[in-house]
């Protein structure tokens, strides 16, 4: 298996986590954090999405899926450019998902939109530089794995904040 094999199955594993997450929760146990200013499962799930959103957006030079619909609404937000980063303990519990089927919904939109762009991508296309800010310089590759180990990192938290739910 190729590189971009890699990618794609490292991928393709991340919404079966995010549903089994998420699947059949109320708003409220979205919002449950097991203590205060921990982590609730809706902002695991949302800030992982707006990660891949944010990170796959930036490379594919394209508008972020976040701010092209009215997704902040409907995560109880206003601001279609916050990812999560940095929040602190007010932040994470103003995530409000409506609904398990939105954080689903949105998660799958960026998915199906990463998938996708990969299927398109070379081998070479992986070893581009698009981060010269770091020594080494990040590559595609590199800022791809980064991607989705945070995300597989998010979802596994949420999982077992659902356990503790």
């Amino acid at each position: 298996m190729d590189a971009k094999g890699v990618l794609t199955e490292a991928f393709g594993r991340l919404p079966e986590l995010v549903e089994t997450a998420v699947k059949g929760l109320t708003p409220e146990q979205l919002r449950w954090q097991p203590a205060d200013g921990a982590n609730s499962i809706g902002w695991l799930v949302w800030h992982l999405t707006r990660v891949q959103d944010d990170h796959v957006a930036e490379v594919m030079d394209v508008e972020q899926i976040y701010a092209a619909g009215d997704w902040a609404a409907r995560f109880g937000l206003k601001d279609a450019t916050e990812t999560g980063y940095g929040h602190g303990a007010s932040e994470v519990a103003a995530v409000a998902p409506e609904s398990a089927q939105v954080l689903l919904d949105y998660y799958q939109a960026v998915h199906d939109r990463t998938v996708a762009w990969l299927a398109g991508l070379s081998e070479a296309d992986l070893d581009r530089v698009v981060d010269d800010n770091w020594d080494p310089p990040v590559t595609l590759g590199v800022r791809l794995i980064s991607v989705y180990d945070d995300d597989a990192q998010h979802a596994g938290q949420a999982a077992y904040v659902r356990g503790l739910l």
